[in-house]
C-alpha cells in the first residue's frame, strides 16, 4: 500500500492529541489525553514533561490503532505544540531538570521590568519582533538556570539542552539524535533574530544562555530525522513542525498577505499574514515568523490573548455557573444582553495590546438583577471584545506601514468556535464576516500539511488552498450604535483593571 497518511502530534496546553490525516487532509482517527496543570505559586504554571511525552505517545499509538491502517501507510509525522513553554533537559539521558514552565507563567515578570529599565526593550523589539514579557521562553530558561541547583554550571559544561515542547518531543522521538526546532517556534523565544534568522548573541549573553544549549533552527517543512523504531513500531520520518498558532494559520490556508485567522482555545491568538514583509507593530502587537519554507520566511503580525476558553472553564469550575462548557451557548441565547455586566478575564494578566502582567480579572457592572447567566454571557462576550482590540491594532499597523491589503474576513478555529453564538457575536462586534472551516482541527491539520508537503502527500500550497472549505459563514447584523456602546463599555472595564497607564 502507498504511504499516504500523515500522523499529526498536537501537544497543547490542556491536552495532548494525535490525529491521522489522509491525502485529502481529512482526519480519519484521533486520540487525546488531558494534561495536568500545576500551580506551585500565584501566577506560576507548570507541566510535567514526562507526562507530555507519555501522553503524546499514548495518544499517537491509539490514533494509529483506531485508524485501522498499517504503520507502513504513515508517510510522515508533523509536530505542533504549545509555544513559549520552556523545558531544560540532560543531554546524557534526556531527563528534564525541572517541570516545564508554561507560556502562561508570570514568575519572571519582575525580571522583564528590569530589562525595560535597562533600555533593552528597543533591541528586543527590533531583533525579535516581540515585546518584553514573561510570556516568552527566554526568561523562563534563565529562571531554570538560575534556580535549579547546579544548572548553570552544567549548562556551561555543555551537559544541558533546552527548547520549547517541539524540541523536547523531537529529541525523545529520535532517541536524542536530533536537537532542533523550526523557525516559527524559534521566533517566539525572545532570543531569535527574525531578520538574520539566527540566535542573537547580545540577548544570549544578557540572559546567560549558552548558545550550545539551543536547538538548530530548521524550515517548517523538511527533514527533522527518523523516529526510533521501538517508540511507535517503525522508523517514521518527521517532516513538519510549527508552533500551534502558526500551524493553525497554515491549516486555515491563510497563504496570502492580508489573510487573517484567530484560534480560540485556552487563549486567543490572531495572526495576520504580511507575506515577505516584516511589519513592525506600533500598537504593541508581535511581529513574528508565520513559517519558513525553502529558507524563505513568511511574516505575520500576531495578537495574543491569554484567556479565552479558559474564561468559560472558570465560570464552570470556579464559579460553578454551568456544569458543562456547552451550556454557555444556550444560556447566552436566553438574554438580550448582559445588562451592562463585563468580565475582564485577566486571570494571568492582560496580553496584547496591553501587556499588563499585573492586571487581574474582574466582573464589573453587577446589579441586583444580575444572574449567573449574565456572567456566563459576559465571559463569552469578552472573547469578541478582546479580538476587536487586536483587529483594531492590526488595521492601524497595516495602514501606518502602507503594507498592503487590510483584513476583511476572519477565519476562526479552536474549541470555542463550535459555539454558533460565539461566531455570530464575533461577526457582530468585529463588523466583518467570520468563517469557520469544515475541518476545525486546523492546528493539527497545519502540522500535517507541513509534513505532507515535504514527502509529497500534499502536492502544493495551491492545492491546499483550493481544498479549504467553510462549514459556516457568519455575517454581522448588529447595528453600529449598539456595537459602539458595547465596545465603549468594554474599554471602560479594561481601564478599571489595568495597573499600567494607557
Amino acid at each position: 500500500m502507498a504511504a499516504d497518511l500523515i500522523l499529526a502530534l498536537d501537544q497543547g496546553t490542556t491536552s495532548s492529541r494525535a490525529i491521522v490525516f489522509d491525502a485529502r487532509g481529512k482526519p480519519i482517527a484521533s486520540a487525546q489525553r488531558e494534561l495536568q496543570q500545576f500551580y506551585p505559586k500565584d501566577g506560576w504554571v507548570e507541566h510535567d514533561p514526562e507526562h507530555i511525552w507519555s501522553d503524546t505517545m499514548s495518544a499517537a499509538r491509539d490514533a494509529i490503532e483506531k485508524s485501522g491502517r498499517r504503520l507502513a501507510e504513515i508517510a510522515a509525522i508533523g509536530i505542533t505544540n504549545q509555544r513559549e513553554t520552556a523545558i531544560v533537559w540532560d543531554r546524557a539521558n534526556g531527563r528534564p531538570i525541572h517541570n516545564a514552565i508554561v507560556w502562561q507563567d508570570r514568575r519572571t515578570a519582575s525580571f522583564c521590568r528590569e530589562l525595560v529599565a535597562e533600555g533593552l526593550e528597543a533591541h528586543i523589539k527590533a531583533t525579535t519582533g516581540l515585546v518584553v514579557d514573561a510570556y516568552f521562553s527566554a526568561t523562563k530558561i534563565k529562571w531554570l538556570l538560575d534556580n535549579v541547583p547546579g544548572a548553570r554550571a552544567r549548562a556551561l559544561r555543555g551537559e544541558l539542552a533546552c527548547g520549547t515542547v517541539d524540541s523536547f518531543l523531537l529529541w525523545r522521538l529520535t532517541g536524542g539524535r536530533v536537537h532542533a526546532t523550526d523557525a516559527a517556534n524559534a521566533s517566539r523565544t525572545m532570543l531569535f533574530d527574525i531578520t538574520r534568522q539566527d540566535w542573537d548573541d547580545r540577548l544570549l549573553e544578557r540572559f546567560g544562555i549558552p548558545r550550545a544549549m539551543l536547538p538548530k533552527v530548521e524550515d517548517n517543512s523538511g527533514s527533522f530525522g527518523l523516529t526510533e523504531a521501538g517508540i511507535l513500531g517503525a522508523a517514521i520520518p518527521i517532516t513538519g513542525m510549527a508552533g500551534d498558532q502558526q500551524a493553525a494559520t497554515f491549516g486555515q490556508a491563510c497563504f496570502e498577505p492580508g489573510m487573517l485567522k484567530s484560534t480560540y482555545g485556552t487563549g486567543c491568538f490572531a495572526l495576520l499574514n504580511t507575506g515577505e514583509r516584516l511589519v513592525p507593530s506600533q500598537n504593541r502587537l508581535l511581529s513574528t515568523i508565520a513559517w519558513r519554507l525553502d529558507g524563505k520566511p513568511t511574516y505575520a503580525i500576531e495578537g495574543s490573548i491569554f484567556i479565552a476558553g479558559a474564561a468559560v472553564q472558570w465560570v464552570r469550575d470556579g464559579l460553578r455557573a454551568i456544569s458543562h462548557a456547552a451550556e454557555s451557548e444556550a444560556l447566552a441565547r436566553t438574554l438580550e444582553d448582559t445588562g451592562g455586566v463585563y468580565l475582564v478575564p485577566a486571570f494571568t494578566g492582560l496580553g496584547a495590546p496591553y501587556w499588563d502582567p499585573d492586571a487581574r480579572a474582574a466582573i464589573l457592572g453587577l446589579t441586583r438583577d444580575s444572574t449567573g447567566a449574565h456572567i456566563v454571557r459576559a465571559a463569552l462576550e469578552s472573547v469578541a471584545y478582546q479580538t476587536s482590540d487586536l483587529l483594531t491594532a492590526m488595521r492601524d499597523d497595516i495602514s501606518a506601514a502602507g503594507a498592503g491589503v487590510l483584513p476583511d474576513t476572519l477565519r476562526v478555529d479552536g474549541g470555542m468556535v463550535a459555539n454558533d453564538w460565539v461566531c455570530q457575536y464575533l461577526a457582530d462586534i468585529l463588523d466583518c464576516p467570520v468563517e469557520r472551516p469544515a475541518v476545525v482541527e486546523t492546528t493539527a491539520l497545519g502540522a500535517a500539511y507541513l509534513a505532507g508537503l515535504a514527502v509529497g502527500v500534499y502536492p502544493s500550497m495551491a492545492e491546499i488552498s483550493t481544498a479549504w472549505r467553510a462549514d459556516g459563514r457568519f455575517e454581522p447584523v448588529l447595528d453600529a450604535a449598539t456595537r459602539k456602546t458595547r465596545l465603549d463599555g468594554w474599554a471602560q472595564a479594561v481601564a478599571r483593571v489595568r495597573t499600567q497607564p494607557a
